[in-house]
């Protein structure tokens, strides 16, 4: 059972030791030292917090934890209910909230749950702000309201649709081309909210919308994470309905992948690759992702004219990142897209509504699209961390390994080949380091995993 603090919020599994799992008093702990944080950091008297959480079974619990702790702050909530964290993020400033938390461990399995923290723009706290929240819930010098001053709940159970008309007002959607276009779209929303908001997104858009696993119920029917392997079921599907894509969800609806008509993966890192062919086809610019994602997207950034540049792992880094370089998209290889014209966060429903539009436009298949990109093949592994094993004397290590190649250390070690590249980290979401490499056959970027995997357990003396 495991407890991470890390940059990417609060995230453990149900159940356990307190200190060492997301149990009920770790939940009202960090909780309290959000909303301790948040009365030093806007200095304000009154505040307001805006609450959604996804589908997952832990859900009600935590959320009533949460809000009631809040609550108990004296601070005010706006309660969305069963929501995404796009939603979320969206809601806030819309709101004119002081702050927000979504209530998900997004990809992981069933047994997890997190708490991601939302400034007052709706977008994820920096690493120096998790830090003092970190301080706060060590120290547990929480200072709670008296009974004249506890909060108050509203809730709010519209930002769903709101969301989606949010999305379809972006001057780059083009509802009526996709209308014209007569899609048929199978989606699987990994029964949770995915489920509910992006069926009704695809109506709107005058899509016909098979549901696969869109009963929010958290009984999650395969693992979380829009993976191939774990994706069967809709590859098969698409094919026996005759359907023109898939569109598959993680269970906070922040990551995106699609599935061709002829039941492959378009590749969760091409996801993004197209999306901001499309945005930068119409509004010319920069784009950033993080330096996990495919050498693919700065290929494509380069035929529009434009400068891509890579960040750190992690939303708040890619954000980061944009900002400075006045990036007109950019997101992370995992599916993950973020428009500013919307909203700074990762946001499956732009996404959708973009690549729609996009394949409208283009008038071809979903696999003619994907063949129209760069070819780069990727393979994604990660060793499984023990208390015995030093991560960072392992990426010191293979630093040193490989110090005459083109290496950066702004998160973990990357090491770029003239053909390939791979990246070595540890996780901010899981107890693993990740191995992820790429090249242009599959066999070669499996080849490298191998390779290199075998000389980071040498050094560890596993």
């Amino acid at each position: 059972m495991t407890l991470i603090k890390s940059i990417s919020g609060i995230r453990g599994t149900i159940g356990g030791q307190t200190g060492d799992n997301l149990t009920p008093v770790d939940a009202v702990k960090f909780a309290s030292a959000y909303g301790m944080w948040l009365k030093d950091y806007t200095k304000k008297q009154k505040l307001t917090v805006v609450i959604g959480r996804d589908a997952r079974i832990s859900g009600p619990m935590i959320h009533n934890l949460v809000v009631n702790t809040l609550i108990g702050l004296g601070i005010d909530v706006i309660d969305l209910g069963l929501s995404t964290t796009p939603t979320v993020e969206v809601a806030v400033p819309l709101e004119k909230a002081d702050g927000g938390i979504i209530l998900t461990a997004s990809h992981n399995p069933k047994q997890w749950n997190a708490l991601k923290l939302l400034n007052e723009k709706g977008e994820f706290l920096s690493g120096a702000e998790g830090a003092k929240i970190l301080n706060i819930a060590e120290n547990e010098a929480f200072d709670f309201s008296d009974v004249d001053n506890l909060g108050e709940i509203t809730i709010n159970d519209a930002y769903m649709d709101i969301h989606i008309d949010e999305v379809l007002n972006l001057p780059l959607v083009d509802v009526d081309a996709v209308k014209a276009a007569k899609f048929k779209v199978v989606v699987d929303g990994v029964n949770s909210s995915g489920g509910i908001i992006i069926p009704k997104l695809l109506e709107q858009m005058g899509v016909e919308a098979v549901k696969l696993y869109c009963e929010p119920n958290g009984h999650f029917p395969h693992n979380p994470e829009p993976l191939k392997e774990h994706l069967g079921d809709i590859c098969k599907l698409v094919v026996e309905e005759n359907a023109d894509l898939g569109i598959v969800v993680d269970p906070d609806v922040d990551r995106l992948a699609f599935i061709s008509e002829d039941g492959e993966m378009f590749g969760e890192e091409y996801t993004l690759v197209a999306v901001a062919d499309y945005v930068l086809l119409k509004t010319p610019g920069n784009t950033v992702s993080n330096m996990s994602s495919s050498r693919a997207l700065r290929d494509v950034t380069n035929t529009h004219n434009g400068t891509y540049e890579a960040s750190a792992v992690g939303e708040v880094n890619v954000v980061e990142l944009m900002k400075k370089n006045n990036a007109v998209i950019g997101g992370e290889g995992n599916g993950g897209i973020i428009y500013p014209e919307l909203h700074y966060g990762r946001d499956s429903l732009v996404g959708v509504a973009l690549f729609l539009t996009h394949l409208a436009n283009k008038k071809m298949k979903v696999s003619e699209l994907r063949a129209s990109y760069p070819e780069y093949f990727m393979s994604k592994n990660k060793i499984e961390l023990t208390p015995q094993i030093d991560v960072d004397g392992i990426l010191t290590a293979m630093e040193a390994k490989y110090k005459d190649e083109q290496i950066s250390t702004i998160d973990g070690v990357k090491i770029d080949f003239a053909e390939n590249w791979v990246h070595l980290r540890k996780s901010n979401t899981e107890p693993i380091i990740r191995i992820y490499t790429e090249a242009k056959t599959q066999a070669a970027a499996d080849e490298l995993a191998v390779r290199i995997m075998n000389e980071m357990k040498a050094i560890a003396g596993l």
